[in-house]
């Protein structure tokens, strides 16, 4: 990609890309630690309404004093880095790339199109706004003429990447997915119970350092959804209706499990995502299992493809037919810069959505009543659970996005789908609604009566 080449004459013609980070949390810090070492790129300010957050990730990271401006003007002016509350300000300012990680759904919309309408790049991080609207953001960014774009180092831009490498190769992709570890009852996991189902230390889990909630949606299988919604919605894959499997299994096995049912596979059909568990279904960890991995799984497109599979060290699947492609660690935000320098340098992305064929929809933890408020990913109410996306406009289902703070006016049994006629109307959620309904309206009217869907409440 000669990309370090590209940063280094940026930063000797004394341009480096300027940079606006919304979210000092987990993943916005570990983009703090590597940036200072890449040349050509400037963070100018850092906006996180709890400014001591953000101030303690820089003292975390050894951001030097002396690089911490006192404000956003003074940090274009002298190269400094402003630590402000209000994203309104840096969204305004003179930057070309803003990185949207706050992780909330609804604000993480109203931040894109805030960027795009000022003319910046803009990364999402919060893959949880992607997984609503990400088809329309898209939309939006490139009628603008800037690039909205997946955020390198989580892990559905890093298979996005493998599938670009299968399909530019001449492979035709059978199946996107991860590894993650899953066991049954986590569908029904909540914020009481879910240290029962890590492996940290109650020390730590004590600490307060750990986020319940946060922790529920990576088991809960809510995440999992997130994550394979915004593949899907890349790499133009089709989802089961039935969910993600959960399938354990090897590296070995990818190949034999992540193919069609026809052929001996979990797949619904061809061109799909899933996800493997890295336990068995009896909670053993499997050995060299998938867990922090992605992968693709390709096509033969002939015999003597097949043949290769068969000779070289691929784990094909027992027919030689299918094959998979492996990478065993993503690095999350220290990779980051690979998405800012593909936008800035480049004009392209590292993964976007393509159109609207996933969707990740509230699903019922427990009997839901009349009058109870949902809380959200991650919480006691529901689990997000994929699908695709033309049977979700025709259910009517409710995008697990929306299901904080929204009362519910009827009564929804447990493992059921959340629609829109069991809550009430939204509220002060105007524009993650409306970009939600263009989402909708951009599929084809054969999918699922887009049109009229659209018009509905979302």
């Amino acid at each position: 990609m000669n990309l370090h080449e590209l940063l280094r004459a940026r930063q000797d013609a004394g341009t480096p890309i300027r940079i606006g980070l919304i979210g000092a949390g987990r993943y916005g810090t570990m983009f703090l630690a590597q940036v200072r070492n890449t040349p050509g790129m400037h963070v100018v300010a850092i906006a996180d309404i709890n400014t001591q957050r953000a101030q303690g990730a820089l003292e975390l990271v050894d951001w030097p004093a002396e690089a911490v401006a006192g404000s956003i003007d003074e940090a274009l002016a002298g190269g400094g880095t402003a630590v402000i509350p209000d994203a309104a300000a840096l969204l305004d300012a003179d930057v070309d790339v803003v990185v949207e990680a706050t992780g909330n759904p609804i604000v993480g919309t109203r931040h894109a199109l805030h960027a795009i309408r000022t003319g910046k790049h803009i990364i999402m991080v919060t893959v949880e706004a992607d997984a609503l609207c990400g088809p329309a953001l898209a939309a939006e960014a490139e009628k603008a003429g800037v690039v909205y774009s997946l955020a390198y180092g989580d892990q559905p831009a890093l298979i996005w990447e493998l599938v670009d490498w299968a399909r530019t190769s001449g492979f035709t992709v059978t199946c996107a997915g991860k590894g993650a570890k899953y066991l049954e009852h986590y569908h029904q996991m909540n914020p009481d119970n879910v240290w029962e189902n890590w492996e940290f230390s109650k020390e730590l889990t004590d600490s307060g350092q750990l986020n319940p909630y946060m922790h529920t949606s990576f088991r809960d299988g809510t995440k999992a959804a997130i994550e394979m919604a915004a593949v899907a919605n890349a790499a133009a894959l089709q989802p089961s209706d039935e969910g993600l499997s959960f399938t354990p299994g090897d590296v070995e096995q990818i190949a034999t499990i992540c193919r069609p049912a026809a052929d001996g596979g979990v797949l619904a059909h061809n061109g799909s995502v899933d996800v493997m568990s890295s336990v068995t279904r009896d909670g053993d960890w499997i050995e060299h299992n998938t867990q922090e991995g992605v992968f693709v799984v390709v096509e033969a497109t002939n015999d003597y493809v097949s043949g290769c599979f068969t000779e070289y060290p691929w784990h094909p699947d027992p027919s030689g037919r299918y094959a998979a492609l492996y990478r065993p660690y993503h690095y999350v935000g220290l990779e980051l810069g690979v998405s800012i320098a593909n936008a800035a340098l480049r004009g392209v992305a590292t993964g976007r959505p393509v159109g609207f064929y996933a969707d990740v929809v509230a699903t019922a933890k427990k009997d839901l009543e009349p009058g109870e408020t949902l809380d959200g990913e991650g919480g006691f109410c529901v689990w997000g659970k994929l699908m695709s996306a033309p049977t979700s406009v025709a259910r009517n289902a409710l995008p697990v996005a929306f299901a904080h703070g929204i009362v519910l006016k009827r009564a929804v049994p447990a493992g059921e789908v959340v629609t829109w006629d069991d809550v009430e109307e939204p509220v002060g959620m105007d524009e993650a609604v409306a970009m939600r309904r263009a989402t909708v309206a951009l599929l084809p009217a054969a999918d699922g009566a887009a049109s009229a869907a659209a018009s509905a409440t979302v």
